[in-house]
């Protein structure tokens, strides 16, 4: 998770600097659920779909082979379906 905001500030020019420091303070798998499970989404999340990566969202990583086994079904449900919704082809 740290890689995502590596590279969203590296080839977007943008700083998560909250999305740091809860990753810092609670962990990556804990943020991300918290992320995931915040309804309407994060602030983060909007920026990334005007910035056109939502391929760096958190969503989109959980969803990944190496992660998902690390979420519920209903996480990742949940990821897929904001995902969708805004038109991002999840893979």
């Amino acid at each position: 998770m740290t890689n995502i905001y590596r590279k969203t500030d590296k080839e977007c020019g943008y700083r998560a600097t909250r999305f740091l420091q809860i990753l810092s303070e609670r962990g990556g798998i804990i943020t991300a659920k918290e992320l995931v499970s915040k309804e309407g989404g994060t602030e983060g999340f909007l920026k990334l779909w005007q910035l056109g990566r939502l391929d760096l969202s958190v969503e989109a990583l959980i969803l990944t082979d190496e992660y998902k086994v690390f979420f519920t079904e209903e996480e990742l449900k949940l990821s897929k379906e904001r995902l969708e919704k805004y038109k991002y082809e999840v893979k």
